[in-house]
């Protein structure tokens, strides 16, 4: 089976996609996956390291930008669905499937009008616009929330959870591992969150009685980066500052808490990880969809969630303190999540997107033309 997966920007659209691949490539030596994304996305750097062919277009969104961005970007779709038809006639996929981002739209255009099985995969709540509009055409909507399922035709959705990569999945089976200090790991998305982040060492102010006993492992993105380091050692915390966290297993599988955002992806990886979290949600999200997302677990006893206008350092410190001296809440906020995980996502997604092949070439899949063969990823056994 061959899968073009189209997407990413964001480690929250990315992800699931990388997943989805993880799952494909182990079934059968013979499975190829190629990824179409942006030059400026992170996919630009995390595909090509994890062993996957990506392919870029150049297209840019639509949504709240300016004239001359929006003039841009509405020449380049045409530019994009021809590059995307391009791609389509050199690697012949059996299934296309987006996961959201620039890319995802003018790629699964394209395989529609090209024939192609398509499906999209919504990581949120509530669905974006692109999104919403190509639920329309593909066969198949993939959803990780029930309430996702209104915006789509009721026969096309699978409600399956968000898939999580490979790695992550060791979380899910690992014994909970104590700690020499309480850590807490901090993060605010791929691409790094300021309000969090300053809220952060707002609440470093009012732990200084805990500094002995606490750890911290903080992602900050580029921007911010120097000033949070700067933060921690003027206060003398234990902390280790990053602009990305790479290893995210290893990052879950240390910490007692996580203060982080609310993105889908997120959200799924702490209950893979049965993790408990603090949540504040980024307060300029579409439709405020990180806060519906999270809703889950608050209502489920497995996180907090706090508005980042209304939350101040004194409010996210007393909460850290309490969870750290409540062990037996904290476990029974570990043991809810775990029970929200969908540790099956990846291979429930991957069984549709088979009989999406099936349905529409027969068991073989397509004829491999020419030159289509894409390289094996990264420890995949090569034919």
């Amino acid at each position: 089976m061959r899968v073009l997966i189209a997407g990413g920007g964001t480690g929250g659209h990315l992800f699931p996609g990388i997943a989805l691949a993880e799952e494909v490539s182990t079934r059968h030596p013979k499975n190829e996956v190629v990824f179409v994304g942006t030059r400026q996305g992170l996919e630009a750097r995390v595909v090509p390291e994890a062993g996957y062919k990506l392919e870029t277009i150049r297209v840019h969104g639509l949504k709240g930008m300016g004239p001359l961005k929006v003039l841009r970007a509405l020449v380049e779709l045409p530019l994009a669905l021809l590059s995307s038809l391009l791609l389509l006639r050199r690697y012949r996929p059996d299934v296309a499937v987006g996961v959201g981002g620039y890319s995802s739209g003018p790629v699964l255009l394209a395989a529609w009008l090209s024939r192609v099985p398509t499906a999209v995969q919504e990581q949120n709540a509530l669905p974006g616009f692109t999104n919403k509009i190509l639920g329309r055409f593909v066969r198949a909507v993939f959803t990780a929330f029930e309430q996702a399922g209104r915006f789509f035709p009721e026969k096309k959705v699978h409600l399956v959870g968000n898939p999580i990569r490979r790695k992550l999945m060791d979380n899910y089976l690992r014994s909970r591992v104590d700690h020499y200090r309480f850590t807490v790991l901090v993060f605010g998305g791929s691409l790094g969150a300021k309000g969090l982040n300053a809220r952060m060492l707002e609440a470093l102010d009012h732990l200084g009685d805990l500094k002995a006993c606490l750890r911290f492992v903080h992602q900050t993105g580029r921007a911010d980066l120097e000033a949070v380091k700067k933060g921690y050692a003027d206060r003398g915390f234990d902390a280790k500052v990053v602009e990305f966290i790479d290893d995210m297993s290893a990052a879950y599988a240390g910490a007692e808490l996580v203060v982080c955002r609310a993105g889908a992806t997120t959200l799924a990886e702490l209950t893979v990880c049965k993790k408990a979290s603090i949540l504040i949600p980024f307060p300029h999200a579409t439709d405020d969809h990180q806060a519906v997302n999270a809703s889950a677990l608050v209502a489920a006893g497995a996180a907090l969630m706090f508005r980042e206008q209304d939350l101040n350092g004194a409010v996210l410190a007393e909460h850290i303190r309490q969870l750290k001296a409540e062990p037996e809440r904290l476990r029974r906020m570990e043991k809810m999540a775990g029970l929200l995980g969908r540790p099956e996502a990846a291979k429930e997604l991957a069984d549709v997107c088979v009989q999406l092949m099936v349905d529409a070439w027969g068991p073989a899949g397509r004829s491999r033309p020419e030159g289509a063969r894409l390289p094996a990823p990264q420890g995949a056994v090569k034919s």
